[in-house]
């Protein structure tokens, strides 16, 4: 997740990057966003590329992983 925002309303971009890039370097794709301070529907997440970047072997963190497992839910229950 890369952070953009100003100080105290933090809001992130769900990227693909690098694991040797740094957090708020260069990236591969922008796949979604994050507002933590937001209530209710907080993240936004393009289902489809996430799990085409998983098929290729990218590793989500635990947040970015929770967010897969909630959207999918989202997506098999509409």
């Amino acid at each position: 997740m890369k952070r953009i925002g100003a100080r105290n309303t933090p809001v992130f971009r769900i990227v693909v990057a690098d694991s040797r890039s740094p957090r708020d370097g260069k990236f591969i794709e922008e796949i979604g966003t994050y507002q933590p301070l937001k209530k209710g529907d907080n993240f936004t997440l393009d289902l489809d590329r996430a799990k085409y970047w998983i098929s290729k072997g990218a590793q989500p963190s635990e947040t970015v992983a929770s967010f897969i497992k909630k959207a999918s839910r989202a997506a098999s229950a509409a």
